[in-house]
């Protein structure tokens, strides 16, 4: 599936500060679950909202922390699409 250039820029620069042991394993399933997410709302491309929806979906919970401080020093706004969620 084809990415939003602008966040696909953005997701990789996020993905080379996450420590080395754990980057691959992120960004697999922060990519298989942000395709999903766009899959399901019929797009054509994966968008910032399914990156960030991916993100707070599949990060486990020691690792959040890191997760919201790399997606503000990388320009991803999770606030205007209503994350963090209650519902976890």
């Amino acid at each position: 599936m084809q990415w939003e250039n602008n966040t696909a820029q953005r997701f990789q620069t996020m993905i080379a500060k996450i420590p080395v042991f754990h980057r691959h394993i992120t960004e697999q399933a922060v990519v298989r679950r942000a395709q999903e997410i766009a899959a399901k709302r019929k797009a054509s491309q994966i968008e910032e909202e399914d990156v960030i929806a991916a993100f707070f979906s599949d990060v486990p919970s020691p690792f959040y922390s890191m997760m919201v401080r790399l997606l503000e020093q990388n320009g991803f706004d999770y606030k205007k699409y209503g994350f963090p969620r209650n519902n976890k």
